[in-house]
């Protein structure tokens, strides 16, 4: 059965429109609370990040929920992996992040997260969208949920992550920049920090609603660039908006991506703690990275792009450690999934027994030269099938042997064939790209 509605990360749009109206929001709060409370009484805890929209769209999931006979625990804004922990330590029966994570403001969305703090499986989405396409009825009066806040969340959170590095190691010494991008983890993270020794500067942690991932975060570095050099700090961290994504600066103001960053954790447990063998990226993390984990003995695995796909090829390959290029690390030994201050944490740890600064750290891996063209069509290409293509995907790869590699993608959200080719050499690069788009134009006319 295919899906209508949930994508491979909760279901977002754009606020006022399908599926984001709080009509919808409510409907899916009591779908969610129909297919949790055929397994009983169920609990369900709520945070959200820190856009403008939240509010309503919690009070009308609130409300949805309720109607279902689900009781709640409302947390407040709190970054997504803060939920999928608290979901386990409160026994609940799910957890739910409303956010849009990276997203500008003018978008929302809600995340799901099962008992054991995971998501879903494809099956109980399934249900819930099942109970989408119905009518919503009412429990009765006497089995209507109820509804608590709980006031100690972030305090809970911060001392989870304190834990995530071993209790003899402090961050004294050490002078970071924190930017939160305005999100969900303006009031936790920077303390994480600072309660282990950090001389934290706070960047981006002011949120009034709308500038939430506005001009930085994650998925925007100048703030954080021009803040490491400013306060002369030895490294800066840049969280996202809800949390779960990290993306680091060293002292030179040189971005350091989610590959250098999966590389020197995986370097510092083969040293310290031990890793098993098998490390998880996406398709499209760097050769670089590839070369790397098989300098170190590991085995290297490619995910479809997505959390949720590293971490099903986690839990089927056994290994702890996966993450991708924009900065959704998992280190699963950790946390059951991707998380932005706790995989920052391990980075530390790694500065601080190292003796070495965050510069010196990422020379573990060397990045390949990459080359991105995106080539629009007017139909639907069958990539594996077309001989035209393959042929020139073949010729590219037969000249650059194994110092280099070919990848074909159709965008799931816009009528684009992305071509992407890795080498050790630019121009290598641009060559070859330049000529599969070429041939990728060509058939789509």
């Amino acid at each position: 059965m295919s899906r209508k509605y949930f994508g491979t990360d909760g279901i977002r749009g754009e606020i006022g429109k399908t599926p984001m109206t709080p009509d919808f929001v409510l409907k899916l709060g009591w779908a969610a609370g129909k297919v949790l409370a055929a397994h009983g009484t169920p609990l369900v805890i709520i945070g959200k990040d820190t856009r403008i929209s939240g509010y309503m769209l919690e009070s009308a999931l609130e409300a949805g929920l309720v109607a279902a006979g689900v009781n709640i625990r409302l947390l407040g804004p709190m970054p997504t992996p803060a939920v999928a922990y608290l979901t386990t330590t409160f026994r609940a029966s799910a957890g739910v992040v409303i956010s849009a994570s990276h997203n500008p403001y003018q978008d929302n969305g809600v995340k799901f997260f099962s008992a054991e703090g995971t998501k879903l499986s494809d099956e109980t989405e399934l249900e819930i969208e099942d109970y989408l396409e119905r009518d919503l009825v009412t429990v009765s009066s006497d089995k209507l949920g109820k509804v608590e806040r709980v006031d100690d969340a972030a305090g809970r959170y911060i001392e989870f992550c304190k834990r995530a590095i071993p209790s003899h190691v402090t961050l004294d010494g050490l002078r970071i920049v924190v930017d939160c991008a305005n999100g969900a983890t303006y009031h936790v993270s920077p303390h994480v920090f600072s309660e282990l020794g950090a001389d934290v500067v706070k960047i981006a942690a002011r949120p009034d609603g709308f500038n939430i991932n506005d001009g930085c975060g994650a998925t925007s570095l100048a703030l954080l660039q021009k803040s490491v050099k400013e306060y002369r700090a030895d490294l800066g961290i840049a969280l996202d908006g809800d949390g779960d994504r990290l993306m680091m600066v060293d002292h030179k103001g040189e971005v350091v991506d989610g590959d250098e960053i999966l590389a020197i954790i995986a370097a510092h447990r083969m040293q310290k703690e031990g890793l098993k063998k098998d490390v998880v990226g996406t398709l499209m993390s760097n050769l670089g990275l590839e070369k790397a984990m098989a300098g170190m003995g590991l085995n290297f695995h490619r995910a479809d792009v997505g959390d949720r796909y590293v971490m099903e090829l986690l839990r089927k390959s056994g290994g702890i450690l996966g993450g991708e290029s924009s900065g959704h690390i998992i280190v699963r030994d950790r946390i059951a999934t991707g998380d932005g201050t706790i995989a920052a944490l391990q980075v530390l740890y790694a500065v601080i027994a190292s003796g070495k600064n965050l510069h010196e750290l990422k020379q573990v891996m060397t990045k390949y030269p990459q080359k991105l063209i995106n080539v629009r069509i007017n139909n639907k290409i069958d990539l594996k099938e077309n001989k035209k293509i393959q042929d020139a995907v073949k010729e590219a790869e037969t000249q650059m042997g194994s110092s280099g590699r070919v990848l074909l993608r159709a965008s799931g959200t816009e009528p684009l064939i992305r071509v992407m080719v890795e080498a050790e050499e630019e121009k290598h690069t641009q060559q070859y790209a330049q000529y599969i788009a070429d041939v990728v134009e060509k058939v789509a006319r």
